[in-house]
């Protein structure tokens, strides 16, 4: 086992050996079997594998052969100069069998066989590594993209995916180990030339001048050397080069090269007839050989035949078979749903699900080139870092009833958005800052209401110069999702959803989830405390936090919306850092007569506490600040309302029927760090 496992280190400690240390003519003969027979080896296992990655040591056996070669010319180099051209019985045999007496012959065959390998295989099998290896690492990010969308959307599990991304890794080093690598078969076959003409050279000189011999001599014992020797490492060459070429080539597959073949030209045998036609015209051309033509015709003939009448048997077969099997599905079926139990799994329903228009099929399609799926892959990273909650996956369906350009955004089956694209154009946003105007189609932005423009693509540059936010169509849809994903992120919140972040957290905290759930609070109302907390965007990722308030409250608080209110103040760090800018807050206030007005409102059941204002004083208490809004709009985008802590809740639900975008926080929810500006102020008059 020791020995096995140092086997390579030897073997390349001796090729190194081979070019210092004189080898005799009897073991150089036996390293020139070896090599024939390894580049044999390598040739066919070139063949049979499916793909590069179960051969992917041959960049490194590349290396190996290529220094083999080498030193074996320089060995034999090295015995034809000293020995008169005796290096051997396997160089002489090679050299007598392709000379046959006639040198130039010889020679003209010899040098072919060199261009060949040089030229063509050799220069063609660099290209085609280079080229891969470029287009193989450009692919990779798209290729880890697309696994990570599979894994997030369920289709494969952690391993699956650990193991395509290291295959992918593997891949991309296989091809850029061969782009370096078939530059040693370059530079073998250029040393191959080099070391002929040393030989044919070298060894005439010293013939004639060292052995005294006569030219014609001379020129038949250094060509056959010469020839031998050129051949006995161009062949290994010419096999190497080939294999090189072979792997590079080789697409993946299940099979072998052989299988891929012969299945492959089998399934069209009308190529076999019509080239057997063709063989047969060649018979009308004078001095054709007509029987070699014809025994080729006739084969190929019986072959086109043979298969055309095999895949017609098995059309024939699988159509007879076709319509049993239709109308046993429809009868399993109907035997399926007889279960009335079965019925019940066409109830089950899609948490995010979006329905296209035809039109818009290419533009969140993958395979047309789309990166809709690494998009929402993003997304999801981005809303689980943000929010502390990891979205479901998004169905996507064709919907031939939606007008082409629209799509629908549905949430638990239901619709909740929809909107149009224009999918050959850009949206151009009007900011509120314009220095020009550009035309296009008049439309409203979608996800934020904002007016815009549907541009062409030759006007994108100029709008952006006057201003204007230009977003391509896939932007405008993922950004429309996503924003709202973020308005009904509370509505996605499962219980199994609640139980994964629950074992989350028993990571690190175990003994506070045991303590809280369900000791002090169930796991409904937690559920409910966090459903809370999304539906005013708040993130709830501080899992030890929250836990850790209603541990403290929970005792003598039992009503989750007050509940609610304490985690909000024990998360301001999170909300000041949410809705601040610069260390400063733009605020609008109640009036203390607001206030008031609110608290005396406030009432009490069995059910909890809520706001029982009259409605002539909620609608002027919306109005102003409505109309607050409307004078500060320039100054803060999103509205923010401070009120106290007992008013917010109660003000907050009351804002929610007539300005649901409107933020309500309380003095007990900032930092005490924080900078408050206040801008407006709801007064009533």
């Amino acid at each position: 086992m020791k020995i096995r496992n140092n086997i390579v280190a030897i073997f390349v400690i001796l090729i190194i050996g081979f070019i210092i240390i004189p080898l005799p003519p009897f073991l150089l003969d036996m390293m020139f079997i070896i090599n024939i027979s390894l580049s044999v080896m390598i040739l066919l296992m070139t063949m049979y594998v499916k793909n590069a990655l179960q051969f992917s040591i041959f960049p490194s056996m590349l290396l190996m052969t290529t220094i083999f070669r080498l030193a074996l010319n320089i060995s034999s180099t090295r015995l034809i100069l000293t020995q008169s051209g005796k290096a051997g019985q396997v160089i002489e045999t090679f050299g007598k069998f392709v000379l046959r007496g006639n040198v130039v012959v010889g020679f003209i065959i010899f040098i072919i066989i060199v261009i060949v390998n040089f030229m063509v295989i050799t220069k063609g099998s660099e290209r085609v590594s280079e080229v891969s290896a470029r287009f193989k690492l450009d692919a990779m990010p798209g290729k880890q993209m697309a696994i990570d969308a599979d894994l997030n959307s369920g289709i494969i599990d952690e391993s699956t995916a650990r193991q395509r991304r290291e295959d992918i890794q593997r891949e991309a080093e296989f091809y850029g180990s061969m782009d370096g690598a078939t530059k040693f078969v370059k530079g073998d076959a250029i040393a191959c030339i080099i070391i002929t003409f040393i030989n044919f050279i070298g060894g005439t000189i010293i013939g004639m001048v060292q052995g005294g011999s006569s030219f014609a001599d001379v020129l038949n014992v250094y060509s056959i050397a010469t020839v031998g020797d050129g051949l006995v490492s161009q062949l290994p060459a010419l096999m190497i080069s080939t294999a090189t070429g072979m792997i590079v080539t080789r697409a993946a597959s299940d099979s072998s090269l052989s299988l891929d073949v012969s299945k492959q030209f089998s399934s069209y045998p009308i190529v076999m007839i019509i080239a057997a036609f063709t063989l047969i015209c060649f018979c009308f051309i004078p001095g054709m050989p007509v029987v070699q033509i014809l025994i080729l015709a006739i084969a190929l003939l019986a072959a086109g035949f043979s298969l055309k009448k095999k895949n017609e048997t098995a059309a024939v077969a699988g159509q007879k078979n076709q319509v049993p099997e239709t109308a046993a599905a429809e009868q399993d079926e109907t035997s399926y749903y007889k279960n009335i139990d079965n019925i019940y799994d066409l109830l089950q329903i899609d948490a995010i699900e979006m329905e296209f228009g035809y039109s818009l099929i290419p533009l969140v399609d993958e395979n047309s080139g789309s990166s809709f799926i690494e998009r929402l892959v993003t997304f999801r990273k981005q809303f689980a870092l943000e929010m502390g909650m990891v979205i479901p996956a998004v169905r996507l369906r064709d919907n031939g009833m939606l007008n082409p350009n629209q799509y629908v955004i549905k949430i638990k089956g239901e619709e909740v958005s929809r909107g149009e694209i224009l999918v050959d154009y850009y949206l151009a946003l009007d900011p509120g800052n314009l220095t020009g105007v550009i035309d296009g189609i008049e439309t409203i932005e979608p996800a934020y209401g904002i007016p815009s423009k549907w541009i062409t693509k030759d006007k994108k540059e100029i709008a952006e110069i006057y201003g204007y936010t230009v977003i391509d169509p896939l932007s405008v849809v993922v950004t429309h999702l996503s924003e709202t994903v973020r308005r009904h992120a509370y509505e996605l919140l499962s219980r199994q959803d609640l139980n994964q972040l629950l074992e989350t957290v028993k990571k690190t905290g175990s003994t506070l989830v045991d303590d809280v759930i369900p000791n002090l609070i169930s796991f409904s109302g937690l559920q409910k405390i966090l459903c809370n907390l999304l539906k005013e965007g708040i993130p709830i990722r501080d899992m030890e936090t929250i836990l850790e308030t209603i541990s403290d409250y929970a005792v003598n608080v039992h009503d989750p919306e007050i509940l609610t209110e304490y985690v909000r103040q024990s998360l301001k760090r999170t909300i000041t850092r949410k809705w601040s800018d610069g260390g400063q807050i733009r605020v609008i206030t109640l009036d203390s007569e607001v206030e008031r007005l609110i608290v005396n409102s406030i009432s009490k059941n069995d059910q909890g506490t809520y706001l029982s204002l009259d409605p002539q004083t909620t609608q002027k208490i919306v109005s102003k600040l409505l109309d607050c809004i409307t004078k500060v709009k320039e100054v803060i985008n999103v509205p923010i309302i401070l009120t106290s802590p007992v008013v917010r809740i109660y003000f907050s639900k009351m804002l929610a029927q007539f300005y649901p975008n409107a933020v309500v926080l309380s003095f007990n929810e900032l930092n005490s760090d924080v900078q408050i500006q206040a801008v407006a102020n709801v007064v009533l008059e």
